[in-house]
């Protein structure tokens, strides 16, 4: 799949001039009070963007180079990476405090990849970190074969919401919002 990030963030830029609050998986997050953050799948970096704004350190990686060219463009003070975290170590030689997946990251990733998925995510992790997850269940992935790449990867669940201002889960609920610790 091939996006444009530059009309992908038109959409964004759309939703907050109306007054939409676009900012909720950041402010999700940074309930967790974490120092770092990978933003796994950035797309244009509109939640790393947030998370700076927070005074949090941010590293966002995505394998759409439009997204992260986008990305640069609004923030060239963060540092933005092309390529697939489920086959890459980053080479800045640190380990993050919470990994996040915003947007259906999961959904995006192609058949067969999402426990690899999961583990890249995990490596990137200290020991205590924190994976946050949130994506549709109506998509062909859904919250048991989830937590099994989860538990694969060596994580455990901490939490689950519904959505991203934190309102409490309940089977049949069409989203997810997961926490798993390292």
């Amino acid at each position: 799949m091939s996006w444009d990030g530059e009309q992908y963030q038109q959409r964004f830029d759309a939703l907050a001039a109306s007054g939409a609050d676009v900012h909720g998986e950041a402010t999700f997050v940074a309930r967790w009070r974490p120092s770092t953050v990978l933003d796994a799948g950035c797309g244009t970096g509109r939640v790393a963007r947030e998370l700076e704004r927070g005074g949090i350190e941010v590293v966002g990686i995505d394998r759409d180079p439009s997204m992260v060219s986008t990305a640069r463009r609004l923030a060239p003070g963060l540092t933005w990476v092309i390529g697939d975290i489920a086959d890459r170590d980053l080479d800045i030689g640190s380990r993050f405090d919470l990994v996040v997946m915003a947007g259906n990251v999961p959904l995006f990733t192609p058949e067969g990849t999402r426990a690899s998925l999961v583990a890249g995510c995990a490596r990137h992790l200290v020991d205590g970190g924190l994976l946050v997850s949130g994506f549709q269940l109506d998509r062909g992935y859904g919250l048991d074969e989830y937590d099994r790449h989860c538990a694969g990867a060596g994580l455990v669940a901490v939490g689950r919401w519904s959505t991203w201002d934190g309102a409490p889960y309940a089977d049949g609920d069409g989203y997810a919002v997961s926490v798993h610790r390292r």
